[in-house]
């Protein structure tokens, strides 16, 4: 198989959370432009009409699917949906993600639950569901987690984050990464992790607003992450030019964390 072959996505089906904006949308239009049919899931359809017309106006073919990641019902309503759409779900990734700052001592029961249900739960429910579902009985399927790397370091004191919960659903996250690849290699599944660093976005943006200057002078390549930086990772993720990586966590943030 030549090297265009190995990233060709062409007749796959991916399935995107949090799809319809920032690097979530940056993903989807990756992995339509080789090929892929492109499932979006958001909670607000006006989002997602834009996103579909946007990938449209590009020839890919997309389907927005308004839906809460976090409703119990929602992984079998979002398999549903695309498997009678288009059939099983071949590459599934995980965008879909919040933060809530405040000190560890005075972060909120509440204000914790509401990250880690979507950061973390609603993502191994939709992937238990894509698995059993559309991956295993098929003995092939992608998943790609987006933690970052707040999930693999704490952050420097001066810059007062407030991010606990942030970083312990990206660290799980990574964590569970692992666990799945080393339970479903059986099955033919590969599961990685991307780990963004700074990217400009409506989560990042309050964050952004106070550190930039900071977080350029510790990056080596002196720049944040920008609209075509996590093409390239997802498409070697989703597609068979890494059938033979699983279970690892790749780290794109300009060279941020290495100094």
């Amino acid at each position: 198989m030549g090297v265009a072959q190995l990233f060709d996505l062409t007749g796959k089906v991916a399935l995107v959370t949090g799809g319809s904006r920032g690097i979530g949308l940056q993903m989807a239009e990756a992995l339509g432009e080789m090929g892929a049919r492109v499932a979006l899931v958001a909670r607000k359809q006006a989002e997602l009409d834009a996103a579909c017309a946007h990938l449209g106006a590009r020839a890919i073919a997309c389907h927005g699917i308004a839906a809460d990641v976090t409703q119990p019902d929602a992984p079998a309503r979002i398999v549903d949906a695309i498997d009678a759409h288009w059939g099983p779900v071949d590459i599934l990734v995980n965008n879909a993600g919040t933060n809530w700052g405040a000190p560890a001592e005075d972060y909120t029961d509440d204000a914790w639950r509401k990250v880690m249900t979507l950061n973390l739960d609603a993502a191994f429910r939709l992937t238990r569901e894509a698995a059993r579902r559309a991956m295993i009985p098929r003995r092939t399927g992608k998943v790609v987690n987006i933690a970052s790397i707040s999930g693999m370091y704490g952050n420097p004191p001066a810059w007062q984050m407030g991010m606990i919960a942030y970083n312990a659903s990206k660290g799980a996250l990574i964590s569970m990464t692992r666990g799945l690849a080393a339970e479903w290699g059986r099955h033919g599944i590969n599961v990685n992790a991307i780990c963004p660093g700074f990217f400009p976005s409506k989560m990042s943006r309050a964050a952004l607003e106070r550190i930039e200057r900071d977080v350029l002078a510790m990056t080596p390549l002196g720049r944040l992450g920008g609209p075509e930086d996590l093409k390239g990772a997802v498409v070697f993720l989703a597609s068979e030019a890494s059938r033979h990586v699983t279970g690892q966590a790749l780290v794109v943030d300009g060279g941020c964390t290495v100094v």
